[in-house]
């Protein structure tokens, strides 16, 4: 992954993201996006205490209690929400310590993109290029930067409204029971009464972004 010339402050909330290759999907099947996603925790880690081949013949018992003790380590990121697509992701993350989302992307792109190759008889990589990052400078494009990401499966057209909340690649339905697995989601549900409030904060502006998705879609086919 070549090298990012944006610095990314330590403590710092940033929206990082990237597509596949010439827009090729990166994401084919149930499995990949399993993987991808054990693949998001484990890699939090500074130090991961075996190869992520190794961690992954572990039996589940075995790999929650790997979890549950990196959990309680230092961590070059934290992930506040995330949304995995057919050919791209969204993270909001949080940067823990000097260089650790630069760390943390090459090596969950890196490991997932041997995996995906490995299963699907391709080479080469898989995303395209250097991931992009916009820095999160207020509260306010914090809670709209995580409305933005959970919205991606409806204002793209991969699932209605009515399946939108059981959409299983993103961090939404962390937030809607207000149970943590992979996400710090208290950092923007703390700021709503309940998870509810929270879906309804984001669920406010579905039809409004699915509408501007089309109008900038035409655009850009014109």
């Amino acid at each position: 992954m070549p090298e990012r010339f944006i610095p990314l402050a330590t403590g710092e909330y940033y929206h990082i993201y990237n597509r596949g290759l010439r827009k090729q999907p990166t994401f084919l099947e149930k499995r990949d996006y399993e993987l991808a996603l054990l693949g998001l925790v484990y890699y939090q880690a500074i130090e991961p205490p075996f190869k992520f081949s190794v961690f992954r013949k572990l039996s589940v018992a075995e790999r929650r209690q790997v979890l549950d003790d990196l959990a309680r380590r230092p961590k070059l990121v934290t992930i506040i929400c995330f949304c995995l697509m057919p050919n791209h992701f969204h993270l909001l993350l949080r940067q823990e310590v000097d260089g650790g989302i630069s760390t943390f992307l090459r090596r969950w792109t890196n490991s997932y993109t041997r995996l995906f190759n490995t299963r699907h008889e391709q080479d080469g990589p898989l995303f395209q290029g250097a991931f992009k990052a916009v820095h999160v400078s207020s509260n306010e494009q914090l809670l709209h930067l995580s409305r933005y990401i959970h919205l991606n499966p409806f204002v793209s057209l991969i699932v209605k409204e009515s399946a939108f909340l059981s959409y299983p690649w993103s961090s939404l339905g962390e937030y809607a029971s207000g149970k943590t697995v992979r996400c710090q989601s208290d950092v923007i549900l703390d700021q709503f009464k309940s998870p509810q409030d929270y879906l309804r904060f984001v669920l406010d502006r579905a039809e409004y972004a699915r509408e501007i998705k089309v109008i900038e879609h035409l655009i850009l086919e014109n």
